[in-house]
């Protein structure tokens, strides 16, 4: 008689693909717990620069190359054109004031002066005919009014001898009126004399002052002129060395035209370009220092450049006597300070901050092991530090290197590389 076996659920076939799937599932969970976490990557720490967070003093400050200049440069132009005629100083000589430095020659000039001469001698011989012609008229009338008042005595004397007889009826009234009439004749000539006689010296006193005047015009400007001579010869108008200097044997110099320059000894100061972007937080008296021999000198914003081109062009000004080893064209490193000093809490700069944003960066674990992404904010800075406003701690070790390659990453296992 046969016997009903009964057919086997868990079957060891059955048994071993559930044990696979179970396998899977734990592999496929682990997978995704993993997944879900921060992203990490073993970084040889002998790669990366791991720097503390301090805190310490902290100044803003930008670094910009200045030139050494002279305190005050004079250009020399040419006040008249000409050819030189001779150079009388060599470049880089030191001058002093009024010195002659170029000489030059124009027959032009040289030829109206002797013009504007002659017609200043003329004036004044023709102010001098015209004087004495003057006086002579004056001589003359002087003269007449001398011979009217001669014949007025006389008219007189023989009026009042006249009177007297008419009053005693000795002589007839005619010829009294004769003698009357020709005291009054006498009379009336003195009185225009007089009065032509002040008028003739009043117009002489006004031809004389209106020539006076003109010859005066004129040697003011043949004074003018031999200035113009003068300007020829082209002197230093203050002490000082002379640079630059362009000028030949028999070259024409064109008014205006720059012949050279003249360098004040009495100081120096330097002059530096910053970027566009600090052109509102620049102003006079701003301090900067440069180091020379290690040793720092303090400069000071003397002036700012209202132009801006390329950049913003300042003149510094030193607070004290300048570096004795400076010389003029020399380049110096310039630490231009944009803030006061104080105390912060403060990071080296390095290149996570081209990747970063200043947004986070890489925090070291306490055992030196790890490495986690870390927020933090970022404020001022100077070539050295960046100050930190949050996210970080005094003695917090952080990796201030590059973060090419770890932009993506959560964590950074610092693990060295076996040898």
């Amino acid at each position: 008689m046969d016997v009903i076996i009964k057919k086997k659920i868990w079957t060891p076939a059955r048994l071993m693909l559930l044990g696979a799937l179970l396998l899977l599932v734990v592999a496929v969970a682990a997978m995704l717990l993993t997944s879900a976490g921060p992203a990490k990557l073993n970084v040889d720490p002998e790669r990366l620069t791991i720097s503390p967070v301090t805190r310490g003093p902290f100044q803003e400050f930008v670094p910009v190359d200045g030139i050494v200049m002279p305190i005050k440069t004079i250009y020399l132009d040419a006040p008249e054109g000409g050819t030189v005629q001779r150079i009388l100083v060599e470049d880089g000589a030191t001058l002093t004031a009024g010195q002659p430095i170029i000489q030059l020659a124009n027959t032009d000039l040289q030829l109206e002066m002797v013009n504007r001469e002659t017609a200043v001698f003329d004036l004044m011989n023709n102010l001098q005919n015209t004087r004495n012609l003057l006086q002579q008229n004056r001589i003359q009338q002087l003269n007449q009014q001398a011979e009217i008042e001669n014949q007025l005595r006389e008219a007189k004397r023989l009026h009042d001898l006249n009177k007297s007889l008419f009053d005693q009826k000795v002589i007839a009234r005619q010829e009294y009126q004769q003698t009357k009439n020709a005291y009054d004749y006498q009379l009336r000539r003195k009185q225009l004399s007089r009065q032509a006689l002040r008028q003739d010296s009043t117009a002489m006193r006004e031809q004389i002052d209106q020539m006076q005047q003109s010859v005066g015009r004129m040697q003011n400007n043949l004074a003018l002129m031999r200035r113009k001579l003068d300007d020829l010869t082209i002197k230093a108008p203050t002490a000082g060395r002379i640079t630059s200097l362009n000028a030949e044997i028999g070259e024409l110099k064109t008014r205006g035209q720059r012949i050279g320059q003249l360098d004040m000894l009495t100081g120096l100061k330097v002059r530096a370009t910053l970027d566009q972007y600090y052109i509102s937080r620049i102003f006079p008296g701003q301090k900067g220092i440069i180091t020379v021999n290690e040793k720092p000198y303090e400069l000071s914003v003397k002036k700012i450049f209202t132009q801006v081109t390329q950049g913003v062009q300042v003149d510094l000004e030193f607070a004290g006597p300048p570096p004795p080893d400076l010389r003029r064209g020399q380049t110096v490193p310039v630490r231009l300070t944009l803030s006061d000093q104080t105390v912060a809490l403060r990071v080296p700069r390095g290149g996570f901050n081209q990747k970063t944003g200043g947004n986070w960066i890489f925090k070291v674990s306490a055992d030196g092991t790890k490495a986690y992404k870390t927020d933090i904010r970022l404020g001022r800075q100077n070539p050295d530090y960046y100050e930190v406003l949050d996210g970080l701690k005094p003695g917090d070790q952080v990796i201030t290197s590059s973060y090419e390659g770890y932009e993506k990453m959560g964590e950074l296992e610092l693990k060295a590389k076996a040898q």
